[in-house]
């Protein structure tokens, strides 16, 4: 590897979930073009074994998280007296490393995009996020940091519009890539559509990502004297293990007794894709939502609210169904169109399918990610390609 260009990943945890999975993607299309790869994370976990596997080197190196409990004035001055004080260590990694570029994964670690930068390293960083919802103060201090990188990556138009609409000049400088979905490594049979009807929500169990409204919704549908069943796939941020207790007490409730299967993190997410005949995604501020697509590489209809991130990769009546967001009866009434129309799951899924396996590639995501990243170190032959991604 000696004299091959190097690139250092900031990356907030060692979990394995949507920001995670695209991280490794980017990896990938650095390792298999002849880069070295530096990883750094706080903390142990799934991720690490898959780095090294994707031939990346890891670093553990101690530094704050931003999470939304820091996400108030208050917090925010908080987190940045600590991170004030994790930044000299940041610096002696950067100097040991001497990266071409710095890629931050996530908004929730800035202090790499300024410790970066105050050595003269170019940053890019990639934003998942798009936090509309929070106060104009509190969205200005989350963005500010965002001015001292080169170059942003977005991954859906949401998150293009909420990271730029309080900062402007922030807009010359993002970069429009849609996350890249593996396919199934294996066939995945067809749907059952039989009888218990099984639905499935796949992703983080959190207030923001709807996981009660998918329980309300099969609540409602079984009070209707319809026979259906729910897979809720995930696990909590820490700090929320509160909320997987309200859901798991809510399943207990008469209407719902026995038809409510907590099973975890899953990964491969394929069998239980497999087991579902429907995929619900409640999620109320979804900036992108890699389990809508993978369900739709799965072959699998999706009824989802109608969202930020979801409005890109659904299209209501030929890609899935969309509904109110924070609506059960709506998701429910939904779910039953699609219990008695089969013929209409069939195409939904069908469609999705093709328009999935076009947009979402994880070949596209690599190429594009590569030549934004290589542009920024100063590799030739890639100006014309950043071009057309800022197009």
């Amino acid at each position: 590897m000696s004299g091959s260009p190097t690139l250092l990943i900031a990356n907030p945890s060692a979990d394995v979930y949507g920001s995670d999975l695209q991280m490794l993607e980017t990896v990938s299309a650095m390792t298999s073009r002849g880069w070295r790869v530096v990883v750094t994370t706080p903390t142990d976990g799934q991720l690490v074994d898959l780095l090294v596997s994707r031939g990346a080197e890891v670093k553990f190196v101690k530094y704050p998280v931003l999470r939304r409990a820091n996400a108030s004035a208050a917090g925010v001055v908080s987190l940045a007296a600590e991170s004030t004080r994790a930044i000299p260590s940041l610096r002696r990694v950067l100097r040991e490393v001497a990266p071409a570029a710095v890629y931050v994964n996530t908004v929730t670690i800035p202090w790499w995009i300024v410790s970066a930068r105050a050595l003269r390293i170019p940053v890019v960083c990639h934003v998942h996020e798009a936090e509309a919802q929070d106060g104009r103060i509190v969205r200005t201090a989350l963005n500010l940091p965002l001015l001292a990188a080169n170059s942003l990556i977005a991954i859906s138009q949401s998150t293009v519009r909420a990271t730029t609409a309080d900062l402007p000049r922030l807009s010359s400088r993002t970069h429009l890539i849609y996350n890249g979905v593996p396919k199934p490594d294996q066939d995945v049979a067809a749907a059952n559509m039989s009888t218990p009807f099984r639905t499935a929500v796949i992703g983080r169990l959190s207030p923001r990502k709807g996981t009660d409204v998918a329980l309300e919704a099969v609540a409602n549908l079984r009070r209707s004297g319809r026979n259906v069943e729910l897979d809720v796939c995930g696990t909590p941020f820490s700090g929320y293990e509160w909320f997987e207790q309200k859901l798991r007490r809510r399943a207990e409730d008469q209407d719902l007794a026995g038809a409510v299967r907590f099973s975890g993190y899953v990964s491969p997410v394929w069998p239980a894709l497999s087991r579902a005949d429907v995929i619900l995604a409640p999620s109320l501020r979804e900036p992108f939502g890699n389990a809508v697509v993978e369900a739709q590489l799965a072959g699998r209809p999706v009824v989802a609210a109608a969202a930020m991130g979801h409005l890109e990769t659904v299209t209501h009546e030929q890609t899935g169904l969309l509904v109110a967001p924070g609506d059960p009866q709506a998701m429910a009434t939904a779910v039953a169109r699609l219990m008695d129309d089969h013929d209409l799951c069939a195409s939904l899924a069908r469609s999705a399918h093709i328009n999935a396996s076009e947009r979402f590639t994880v070949e596209r995501y690599q190429r594009d990610v590569f030549h934004l990243i290589a542009s920024l170190a100063g590799h030739p032959h890639t100006s014309q390609r950043v071009e057309e991604l800022s197009a």
